[in-house]
C-alpha cells in the first residue's frame, strides 16, 4: 500500500486566500503543523462548503476559554473560541479553522447544515463552555445532567469536589431531578402517533447488557419496528478534559487508561505523542518498538472482547469463553511486562517506565504461537455460522459516503472498502517500520464490521512477532530533561540538579507554549489529543478526540425501519465503550 506523507505545504492557504481575500484569515503557528485559521463568524459557512469536497470529515469540533491563557502570541482577541478540525482522506491532509467570541455574546451559527455530526459536538461545547450555536436543531445539555448549573469547562467552574458545597438531596431536590427525568417524546423529536396509528416508546438502557455500559437509546416502536432510536449519553462522564487542567503532564497518564478501558496503554499514546510534539522530545527506537507491541496487544485484547460479545448479543453463548480466556493469557503478559493489566499506565512522556523484564520474550512467542489456530477455530464457530450471518449480514448498512458524513474512522470505516488506517496513511511513533495488512471489507454491515477486526487480530499478531523478532538495544526512554528527573544520586553533587530533581517530581515539567495533536489508530478509530500548553506544569486545555463519539451519534440512520434485535446487533457491531463516548 502506497504511504503518503501528511500534507504540511500551504496549498489548501493559498486556495482560501485565493478564493476569500488573505484580509479574512489570521494564519496561527501550530506546534503540529497543521495550517490553523482564525476567521469571521460570517464567512464560516462559505469557507466550510468550499472546503468539504476536499476535506470530507469534520474530524472534531470542540471550544476553548481563553479567558486565563497568557501566551496567545499572534491570535485574535477571544474568551471562548470554537474550533473545527477537518480531515482529508484523499489527500491525507488536516485543516483547523478557529472563531473567536467575546464572553459577554458566546454565539456562533451551527454547521449541522454542512456536516450532520456537527450535532453532537456543538451540544458538547454548549453544555460544557455555554457556546450557543444558532439555529441548532436541539442544543440541549448532553454529557451533564439537564439540572446541572453552570458549564464545566468554563476556568471559573471548579474542578474539585472539595471546591463545592457538600451534596445533599431533600426531597424538593429529588422530585426536581426526578422531573426533569421525564420521558417527553416531543423534547426527543419524535411523534406519539402518526395516521392513526399510535407509537409506543421504550427505554432501552441505560442498564441494559445489551447496550455495553450505561447508554440509553429511546426507541419510537410500531409494534416491533424501529420508527425511530435516539441515543441518550453522559451517564458515565467523569470530567477527564477537566481533570487535564489540574493534573500535571506526567501525572495525568492514569487518566488516559480510563478513557477506551479496553484500549489499556493504546490510550497513553497519543497523549505521549502530543506532549513530545510540544516539547520537541525524541523517543529513543527501543521505547518506539516497545510501545508498538504492547499497543497490539492491547488492539488483540479488545478486540477478543469485541469479538465474545458480538456473538453472545446475537445468541451464540459459547464463544465468549474461549476468547476471554485468550485474553486472560494475554492479561498475564502484559502483567508482568508492566505489572498491570487493564489499566497499566505504562507509557512516559519519552518513552516507557521499565525496561522488558527478563523472559518477555517466551511468554510473547507462546502466545503469539498459538494464536493463529485458535482464531481458525474461533472462524468455524462463529463467523461461518449460519445463525450469525444471518442476524448480520445486511443489517446497519452504511456507505462509505455516509461514514465520512458521520465522522466514522478505524474498522467500521474500512468495513465499507475505504482503505484509510493512520498507521498506514500517516506512520505514527514507528509503524513505518513494519510490514502488516490493512483489512477491509465492502458491504459496510454489522457482519463486515466484525469481518474486518477478526483479521486486524491476525495482523496485530503479526506486528507483534516483527517486535519479539527485531527489538532494538537502547534505552527505554528518553534523556531530555523534560522526560525525567535527574537520577536521584546525582542530587547528592550539586544543588541545580537537587532543585531540578525536587521541581520535576512535585510539579511536573514546564511544557513550552504551544498546541499539538497527533492522532493515532486505536482499537476503535482515530483517538487523539488536542492539548494546549500555557508554558505551564499542566496543560491549559485538554480535549480528547473519541471514535466512539460519532459512531453513536449514527445510529438512528442504520436502525430506522428494522426490528428490536437488529438493533441489538448493530450495538455490538459498532465496538464502542461508554467511558470512550462521555470520557
Amino acid at each position: 500500500m502506497l504511504v503518503v506523507e501528511q500534507t504540511t505545504d500551504n496549498t489548501v492557504l493559498a486556495e482560501l486566500f485565493e478564493k476569500f481575500g488573505e484580509d479574512s484569515f489570521v494564519v496561527q503557528k501550530s506546534s503540529d503543523g497543521i495550517p490553523t485559521l482564525w476567521l469571521q463568524a460570517n464567512k464560516l459557512h462559505e469557507v466550510l462548503r468550499f472546503l468539504k469536497p476536499e476535506y470530507s470529515m469534520l474530524y472534531d469540533l470542540f471550544g476553548i476559554d481563553e479567558r486565563l491563557r497568557t501566551n496567545r502570541q499572534g491570535q485574535p482577541d477571544s474568551d471562548f473560541t470554537v474550533v473545527y478540525h477537518l480531515l482529508s482522506l484523499s489527500s491525507n491532509a488536516d485543516i483547523r479553522l478557529k472563531l473567536a467570541t467575546p464572553e459577554s455574546n458566546p454565539e456562533v451559527p451551527t454547521i449541522t447544515d454542512v456536516w450532520k455530526n456537527a450535532n453532537w459536538y456543538e451540544r458538547e461545547a454548549w453544555d460544557m463552555l455555554g457556546i450557543k450555536f444558532t439555529n441548532h436543531p436541539n442544543l440541549y445539555r448532553i454529557l451533564l445532567p439537564p439540572t446541572w448549573e453552570g458549564h464545566a469547562l468554563r476556568k471559573d467552574h471548579p474542578a474539585r469536589a472539595t471546591e463545592l458545597e457538600p451534596f445533599s438531596l431533600n426531597e424538593a431536590k429529588q422530585a426536581e431531578e426526578q422531573e426533569a427525568l421525564r420521558f417527553r417524546p416531543e423534547e426527543w423529536g419524535m411523534q406519539t402517533s402518526k395516521d392513526g396509528t399510535e407509537y409506543m416508546f421504550l427505554n432501552l438502557g441505560p442498564n441494559h447488557p445489551s447496550v455495553h455500559g450505561v447508554f440509553r437509546i429511546a426507541l419510537q416502536l410500531d409494534g416491533e419496528v424501529v420508527v425511530d432510536a435516539v441515543p441518550d449519553i453522559g451517564y458515565h462522564h467523569r470530567g477527564a478534559e477537566k481533570m487535564g487542567e489540574r493534573q500535571s503532564w506526567p501525572s495525568y497518564m492514569p487518566y488516559t487508561d480510563r478513557i477506551d478501558y479496553l484500549g489499556g496503554v493504546m490510550n497513553n499514546l497519543p497523549y505521549c505523542l502530543s506532549v513530545e510534539k510540544l516539547a520537541g522530545i525524541e523517543v529513543p527506537e527501543r521505547a518506539k518498538v516497545i510501545r508498538i507491541m504492547l499497543a497490539e496487544l492491547f488492539r488483540i485484547s479488545s478486540h477478543l472482547v469485541f469479538y465474545g460479545t458480538f456473538v453472545q448479543d446475537i445468541g451464540q453463548m459459547s464463544p465468549v469463553f474461549y476468547m476471554f480466556a485468550d485474553r486472560e493469557r494475554l492479561f498475564g503478559i502484559i502483567e508482568a511486562i508492566t505489572g498491570g493489566r487493564m489499566h497499566p499506565a505504562w507509557f512516559r512522556i519519552g518513552g516507557v517506565a521499565q525496561d522488558l523484564p527478563n523472559g518477555w520474550e517466551k511468554l510473547v512467542k507462546e502466545f503469539i504461537d498459538s494464536m493463529p489456530a485458535r482464531l481458525d477455530h474461533y472462524d468455524k464457530m462463529a463467523m461461518q455460522n449460519s445463525l450469525i450471518k444471518s442476524r448480520t449480514v445486511g443489517i446497519g448498512k452504511y456507505s462509505a459516503e455516509e461514514a465520512i458524513e458521520w465522522g466514522v474512522t478505524g474498522p467500521n470505516l474500512r468495513a465499507t472498502g475505504v482503505d484509510w488506517d493512520l498507521r498506514k496513511q500517516r506512520p505514527y511513533a514507528g509503524y513505518d517500520q513494519f510490514e502488516f495488512e490493512v483489512p477491509i471489507a465492502q458491504n459496510g454491515d454489522s457482519y463486515d464490521r466484525a469481518v474486518v477486526r477478526v483479521e486486524e487480530i491476525r495482523q496485530s499478531l503479526r506486528i507483534v512477532r516483527q517486535c519479539l523478532d527485531n527489538m532494538p538495544e537502547g534505552p527505554y526512554k528518553s534523556d531530555h530533561k523534560l522526560t525525567s528527573p535527574p537520577p536521584k544520586e546525582s542530587t547528592m553533587e550539586d544543588i541545580e540538579t537537587l532543585i531540578h530533581h525536587f521541581l520535576h517530581t512535585s510539579w511536573g515539567p514546564v511544557i513550552p507554549a504551544g498546541e499539538a495533536c497527533i492522532p493515532i489508530e486505536a482499537t476503535k478509530g482515530l483517538n487523539s489529543y488536542h492539548l494546549i500548553s500555557d508554558g505551564s506544569t499542566t496543560s491549559y486545555r485538554t480535549r480528547i478526540r473519541t471514535p466512539s463519539f460519532p459512531h453513536l451519534q449514527q445510529i438512528p440512520l442504520i436502525s430506522r425501519g428494522l426490528m428490536i434485535p437488529d438493533l441489538i446487533a448493530i450495538i455490538a457491531s459498532i465496538d464502542f465503550v461508554m467511558a470512550d463516548v462521555d470520557r
